[in-house]
């Protein structure tokens, strides 16, 4: 197919002028891309209409310029790919969103095409309030549209924003800004006479976008910024509120506080709210049902009566599940490593140990009932029953090791005889689970995180540490939750305290147990070796010495 000369000599057009449309397109060279040659071949063939009129360049920064072609014409992505029969369009460049829009509006034969030249990496934005109807009295006072205000906003890590607003608007809305309007018409009259916009610049504005959506709100009713309140979110919210505080825009930190009082928060919203109530002076009318979400005015130490009551809710809870629960949730916020620390009292130690008492007089009574009743019919029942009030004072001794207030419970435990005597008369179905509670203290004494006196430490191994043995078979099968490994290793460090003709006795009372029960038995043998070397070749040494 043949082409005429006239077909050869009609130039084609890439602009974006009034008479052409750019069109997309894929793998087809219907339309060639827009390149640097093409590009430079429509700058000299196309002549946009009304170019003979000559009109002022508009002001970097401001909406005129913003709707203009931003310099798209002489300029190429650098990340599109332009490759034969392949293109690899990238449209996250804000430039093609502007070139979009230049192309609707070159739709319109009342609008011109004016091209102004710009930096290609431009920071500023441009925003225009809304449009008001201002009666002007004289000449030269004001803008026809309102616009008698342009509010330049500077960025604190770089950026420029410009806001072209009503002067009348801002100062009716914002003491702020109403001083220094007052303060640049006062200078403008004395110095020039009459001033056609009042310039306004704000430096050092950590967030841009929060500061113009907080402008923007003057310009809406109560209502609306409630709306808008609730499309922005609580965290959004609280920093309108620290700008709107900033400026003195009263109408909108109420709608704040009133929005923020109305919702949920999470720990870091809470967190955050928390900390801008301490910097600014609010009404206290208006925050007082704020601060009310936050503390009570109750001047008596009601969070040490709470724990008190949480405490004992547990302990006399009957049901496993949510005892369980109710257990790690009440730990967790009691316990020093707790996220709540900071803010929380010392716990009253008479209160934990009132609490203690309790359970292992409980406790007594129950292998009481277990020693005196031989029916099988109360047999599980009873099991149920220990087994709780083990599991109570198991949890009472996890916060009070973890508070370091254990050591008088300690010895509170050595002194319980009337429980050693019945527990060699209940089956050691029942009565393996008294030995979980020595378990346990003897893994903290060796872990050193219990630190008893020497007669609290003999007390304690002369009234548990046969039943220790005994049991500790029953231990390893029904292990609930405890390491037997840990139980070896406490009980040899603890034994290893004691002074040594005690350690003899102990140390030989459970060689002869071993030695019938074996794997029945806890494994001391690193500890009696220890014990060995100190009483017997090191003695010897120490003597020849002397």
């Amino acid at each position: 197919m043949t082409m005429g000369d006239s077909d050869l000599r009609k130039p084609t057009n890439f602009g974006t002028g009034p008479l052409s449309r750019r069109r997309s397109w894929c793998c087809s060279f219907a339309v060639p891309p827009a390149s640097p040659d093409t590009l430079s071949i429509s700058s000299r063939n196309h002549i946009p209409a009304k170019s003979q009129q000559q009109r002022p360049k508009p002001v970097p920064c401001s909406p005129q310029s913003s709707k203009s072609a931003l310099n798209i014409v002489n300029r190429i992505d650098p990340r599109r790919i332009l490759s034969p029969g392949r293109v690899s369009p990238i449209d996250s460049d804000p430039s093609v969103t502007t070139m979009q829009e230049t192309e609707t509006e070159t739709t319109h034969e009342e609008e011109d095409v004016v091209v102004v030249d710009s930096p290609p990496n431009l920071r500023s934005e441009s925003f225009r309030a809304p449009k008001i109807e201002v009666t002007v009295s004289g000449s030269g006072s004001g803008s026809s549209e309102g616009y008698d205000a342009r509010l330049s906003l500077k960025g604190r890590n770089g950026g420029v924003l410009v806001l072209e607003l009503s002067s009348e608007v801002l100062a009716s809305n914002s003491d702020v800004f109403a001083g220094l309007i007052a303060e640049d018409k006062k200078c403008s009259s004395s110095s020039l006479g009459l001033k056609n916009t009042c310039r306004i610049e704000v430096c050092d504005v950590e967030n841009l976008g929060v500061f113009r959506e907080t402008v923007e709100l003057m310009f809406e009713e109560s209502n609306g910024i409630i709306k808008k309140f609730m499309k922005m979110g609580v965290y959004r919210t609280i920093d309108v509120l620290e700008v709107a505080a900033g400026i003195k825009f009263s109408r909108a930190v109420l709608s704040c506080l009133k929005y923020l009082e109305a919702v949920p928060w999470t720990e870091d919203e809470e967190e955050k709210l928390r900390r801008l109530l301490g910097i600014y002076n609010f009404d206290a009318a208006a925050i007082s049902e704020i601060l009310a979400r936050f503390h009570s005015n109750e001047t008596e130490n009601s969070q040490d009566s709470l724990s008190k009551k949480l405490v004992w809710s547990i302990t006399s809870c009957s049901d496993v599940n949510p005892r369980n629960e109710l257990k790690s949730l009440v730990k967790g916020l009691l316990c020093k490593s707790s996220v709540y620390e900071k803010e929380q009292p010392e716990i009253n130690k008479e209160d934990i140990y009132r609490a203690g008492k309790c359970c292992v007089d409980s406790l007594a009574k129950l292998f009481e009932e277990g020693s005196s009743s031989c029916s099988s019919k109360k047999e599980k029942p009873l099991i149920e029953s220990i087994s709780r009030e083990v599991e109570n004072i198991n949890w009472l001794l996890e916060i009070m090791i973890d508070r370091e207030i254990a050591e008088e419970f300690v010895e509170i435990w050595g002194k319980q005889r009337r429980l050693v005597e019945m527990h060699e008369r209940v089956s050691p179905m029942v009565r393996y689970e008294v030995s979980r509670v020595t378990g346990a203290i003897f893994i903290a004494m060796g872990k050193r995180r219990v630190q008893c006196g020497g007669e609290a430490r003999a007390g304690l191994v002369e009234a548990w540490f046969k039943p220790m043995l005994v049991d500790f078979g029953w231990l390893q099968r029904c292990k609930k939750g405890l390491d037997m490994r840990e139980v070896e290793e406490g009980m040899g460090q603890t034994l290893l305290t004691l002074p040594v003709k005690q350690q003899y006795q102990v140390f030989m009372e459970w060689f002869r147990w071993f030695s019938k029960h074996g794997t029945e038995c806890p494994n001391l043998s690193k500890a009696f070796q220890i014990w060995w070397r100190r009483s017997f070749l090191r003695g010897v040494e120490s003597s020849t010495c002397r």
